[in-house]
C-alpha cells in the first residue's frame, strides 16, 4: 500500500510534469525596460496584464481618450439611434477647437461615417466634438454618457473624461461651452480595459482604424492615418499585426499610444503614455509587442492550467 501511494504522489505527477515540458518549452523572456510615463500589455483572450508599469497612475492621455468616443459612436449606430449617412451640421464651437482638425467651417455639413473616419484615422478633434454634439445634443450631455459608460465596464475613479475630443483646456477654443472645462486623465490600465471592451463588443473598428489614408470627399484632402505600426504602411515602424487603435500628444500628455496587433490567434493592447518623441512611443510600443508574442506562462501557471489531467499538481 505503501508502494502504491509513493508510486501516486511522486512517480505520475513527476511523469506529467516532464511529458508537458518536453511538449512546451519554457521561453524565459525578461520584461524590457519601456522609456514611458506607464505602459500596460494586456492579452485580450486571456485578458491576463502581461506588464504594468505605472499603470494606475492618473495622466494626461490626449487624444486617447477618443477611444471612448468611438465606443459610443459605434454604440449608437448600432442600435439605429444614428446612421453613418445622417448629415451633421458643424457648430461655431467645434469650427473653433484647437488641436489637430479639419478645419471645418460653422454651418457646412459633414456625415457621421466622415466624422468618424476622420476622427479614428486622423484625431481631428473638430470631428469628435461634432458626433458628440449630433449624438447627444450638446458634447457636456456626452460627455456625462462618457462618464457613466466608464463606471459602467468597471474603469477606476482614475479616469475622467472632461470632453469628446481629449483636447486640454487650452485647446478647446474661444467658442467652447462654459460647462466644458478641465481636463481628461486616464491611467494606462483603464485605457487598456477601454479598448479590450471595445474590440470585443465592436471589432468592426479595426476595419476602419486599419486604414492608412481616406479621402475627403468635397474638400479634396487624403488624410493619413496617424498610427505608423500599421503593418500595411511597410514603413520603418511597421509591425506585423498591427492594425489599430489610438495615437495622442499634448504638451503635458506628451506622446502617448494604444496599439494593437494580432499574431496565430493572439491579440495584444499594448498602452504607452508620456513617451518624449512620436517616434518614441512606436519604439516602446514595438518592445511591448515583442515581449507579449514570445511571452510564456511561468511554470506553476501552466501546471496549475493541466491540473486536471493530476489533481494533486494543483498543491505544487
Amino acid at each position: 500500500m505503501m508502494k502504491m501511494r509513493w508510486f501516486r504522489w511522486v512517480f505520475i505527477p513527476a511523469l506529467i510534469v516532464t511529458i508537458f515540458l518536453a511538449a512546451y518549452p519554457i521561453v524565459l523572456i525578461g520584461k524590457p525596460d519601456v522609456r514611458a510615463e506607464a505602459v500596460v500589455l494586456l492579452d485580450l483572450r486571456t485578458g491576463k496584464v502581461l506588464m504594468d508599469v505605472n499603470g494606475g497612475k492618473p495622466l494626461p492621455s490626449a487624444s486617447m481618450a477618443k477611444l471612448m468616443t468611438e465606443l459610443l459612436v459605434l454604440e449608437d449606430v448600432a442600435a439605429g439611434k444614428v446612421n453613418w449617412s445622417d448629415e451633421v451640421t458643424i457648430s461655431r464651437y467645434a469650427s473653433t477647437v484647437g488641436g489637430v482638425n479639419l478645419s471645418l467651417r460653422h454651418g457646412e455639413f459633414m456625415t457621421v461615417s466622415e466624422l468618424f473616419q476622420s476622427m479614428v484615422i486622423y484625431s481631428a478633434n473638430d470631428a469628435a466634438v461634432s458626433l458628440a454634439e449630433h449624438l447627444s445634443g450638446s458634447e457636456a450631455a456626452f460627455v456625462q454618457r462618457m462618464n457613466e459608460k466608464a463606471a459602467k465596464i468597471g474603469l477606476s475613479n482614475g479616469t475622467y473624461f472632461a470632453n469628446a475630443s481629449g483636447a486640454e483646456q487650452q485647446e478647446l477654443g474661444l467658442n467652447h461651452p462654459a460647462n466644458i472645462h478641465g481636463n481628461t486623465r486616464m491611467t494606462a490600465a483603464d485605457t487598456a480595459k477601454l479598448t479590450s471592451y471595445l474590440l470585443s463588443s465592436h471589432p468592426e473598428i479595426l476595419s476602419t482604424s486599419s486604414l492608412t489614408q481616406m479621402e475627403l470627399k468635397g474638400k479634396g484632402l487624403y488624410l493619413s492615418n496617424t498610427n505608423w505600426m500599421l503593418s500595411s504602411l511597410d514603413g520603418p515602424y511597421s509591425y506585423t499585426g498591427t492594425d489599430g487603435l489610438k495615437t495622442g500628444y499634448t504638451a503635458e500628455a506628451g506622446y502617448c499610444f494604444t496599439g494593437t496587433a494580432e499574431k496565430n490567434g493572439k491579440r495584444l493592447i499594448a498602452v504607452v503614455m508620456g513617451a518624449s518623441s512620436r517616434e518614441e512611443r512606436f519604439e516602446e510600443t514595438r518592445k511591448l509587442f515583442d515581449y507579449g508574442f514570445d511571452f510564456e506562462p511561468s511554470l506553476k501557471d501552466r501546471l496549475l492550467s493541466w491540473s486536471y489531467l493530476a489533481p494533486e499538481l494543483s498543491e505544487l
